[in-house]
């Protein structure tokens, strides 16, 4: 009996050690040698290129509304503030979708409400994608449509022609994964970022 306690205490002593300690210190180092980027969060010098931002001005391309119009940060009941995973502006963060139906009268009332607000910026025809959330809540990637829809709003207040904000688009755009994973992607972040090194 004394000799299957042992023998059971040792082998959960290795594997503690193995799976607790040599596994993960392999695993960071695996990915510090070989996706540093990644590993450290897709860091920039303003924010990370896997989270969505809030970006409130015309001057600069914005994402998904997964924090913007009916579903921004509403200090009084403390609720909302999507695309922040954290706390930002007294509210808790969120990551999951609004779980709205086709039918659900909220759900068109939020989108008429987006519809008008993309109006009042200068965004004639907004695409699908930027009158409704994404699925995760944080969604940092728009696509092509969805970018150039913005060129008049972000070149009236920048003063950055038409035709250079296409061409930063183009440059900007993502193909898909290996060539055939997906569809073309931007990130909003990088855009804006490039943006911002044009002026």
């Amino acid at each position: 009996m004394l000799l299957h306690l042992r023998r059971s205490l040792v082998m959960a002593v290795i594997c503690m050690a193995f799976f607790g300690f040599v596994y993960a210190f392999a695993g960071v180092g695996v990915s510090q040698a070989f996706f540093k980027h990644q590993a450290d969060g897709s860091l920039t010098k303003n924010g990370s290129t896997l989270i969505g931002q809030n970006w409130s001005s015309s001057k600069w391309f914005h994402g998904r509304p997964d924090d913007m119009g009916p579903y921004a940060c509403n200090e009084k009941t403390h609720t909302g503030g999507g695309d922040n995973p954290l706390v930002a502006n007294g509210c808790s963060g969120e990551s999951a979708a609004t779980q709205l139906g086709p039918r659900s009268k909220v759900l068109l009332a939020d989108t008429k409400q987006l519809i008008a607000m993309w109006h009042a910026l200068g965004v004639m025809h907004p695409t699908v994608d930027l009158v409704t959330t994404s699925a995760s809540g944080y969604d940092p990637d728009i696509s092509q449509a969805d970018a150039m829809v913005q060129i008049p709003m972000v070149s009236k207040a920048t003063g950055v022609s038409a035709a250079k904000l296409r061409a930063l688009i183009k440059q900007q755009t993502h193909g898909a994964q290996w060539g055939f994973l997906g569809s073309s992607y931007i990130d909003v972040l990088q855009l804006n970022e490039a943006l911002a090194r044009l002026g």
